[in-house]
């Protein structure tokens, strides 16, 4: 088992896209314009920390004056902080190789985009991002801000450079991992010893409920699509649901284990579930303020009649719906320990 997971981690590590990488005309100053830059994108990296090699093979055609660099497809800007492989799944419904994007060095759409500095801005959205995570699965995120200063550039050079074995050196020392189902029952004696204890963070094993930080990025598409290929692409960020809602496990007697089925119709009851019940019915936790996002209109109550689930990607993986969601969450996490799950929802034309 430990060797299954071990494989599982290189290979999510080791994940890349195929990027073809155009120069926005408006930026072009040299005659012939220069051909596309061509490289590989870790699916568990992000756009900015490709700049440097880019911007270098574009040199020669570039405009005088600050850069601004920022990048689009097919018409739509990419927000710099989502993983390049959680874009990838979410934006390609027919997976497109190589992947073509178009770099601008001028005119940053600030009215779309938050501002990015390059790898210090990218740098801070992962630790923050790595601080949410650590506060849902053990309680609090002190495990990471007591992080000394050379830990943390140590952690983040890993995560940068893709160096799995560099990243596992220090991130066991937060002890957040592996989610495991035995033991999800804290007893009333475990209970007192944690209170009476230190602040030292619980792993997710210790005896606590079971928490896993999960990023839904949900994502509508025509409700009589026969091949998803044939989607229309997403012309603005407000036509896609960008949801953090943790799921948190409990013990069930006559269960024994939870499945990525049942783990999604608890996160998205609006969408897996024809009843608005269903959820809390599989699970009482789901009723649970910790496991509902308080955006959620009015409106929602009859979103179930409108809406139907068409696709699920979770590290470009269209996974079997009975999987078990704890080795789901324990091998398909992204390096903040969060699971990025792409949802495409066909919907009816209003």
């Amino acid at each position: 088992m430990a060797a299954a997971h071990e494989e599982a981690a290189r290979r999510v590590w080791g994940g890349a896209v195929p990027l073809q990488v155009h120069l926005h005309d408006a930026d072009v100053t040299a005659f012939p314009p220069p051909p596309p830059f061509l490289t590989l994108g870790p699916r568990i990296g992000y756009l900015p920390l490709l700049i440097p090699i880019i911007k270098a093979h574009f040199s020669n055609a570039l405009p005088p004056g600050v850069d601004t660099v920022w990048f689009e497809y097919k018409g739509l800007p990419l927000k710099w902080y989502v993983p390049i492989g959680v874009l990838f799944d979410l934006l390609c419904a027919e997976p497109e190789r190589p992947w073509n994007l178009i770099v601008h060095f001028r005119g940053y759409p600030s009215e779309i985009l938050s501002p990015c500095e390059g790898e210090d801005s990218v740098k801070w959205s992962y630790m923050n991002s790595l601080k949410e995570a650590t506060f849902i699965i053990t309680g609090n995120s002190k495990s990471v801000m007591n992080m000394s200063q050379a830990d943390q550039i140590a952690l983040w050079e890993a995560v940068m450079k893709g160096n799995l074995d560099g990243f596992k050196n220090i991130s066991t020392r937060l002890k957040l991992g592996p989610f495991e189902e035995d033991g999800l029952v804290r007893t009333a004696s475990t209970e007192r010893q944690r209170q009476q204890g230190s602040d030292e963070p619980e792993s997710p094993g210790s005896g606590r409920p079971c928490r896993v930080p999960v990023r839904l990025y949900v994502r509508g598409v025509q409700e009589d699509l026969e091949d998803i290929e044939d989607a229309l692409p997403v012309s603005d960020w407000e036509s896609v649901s960008y949801i953090n809602r943790p799921f948190e496990i409990r013990k069930v007697e006559g269960r024994s284990y939870i499945t990525l089925e049942h783990a999604l119709q608890t996160l998205l009851p609006e969408f897996f579930s024809s009843d608005a019940q269903n959820a809390e019915e599989l699970d009482p936790a789901a009723g649970n303020s910790d496991t509902t996002d308080p955006s959620r209109s009015s409106q929602e109550a009859d979103t179930t009649k409108k809406t139907k689930v068409k696709l699920i990607r979770v590290q470009g993986i269209e996974l079997d719906m009975d999987i078990p969601f704890l080795w789901v969450a324990n091998n398909l996490k992204n390096p903040e320990y969060y699971l990025h799950v792409c949802v495409y929802v066909g919907t009816r034309k209003q």
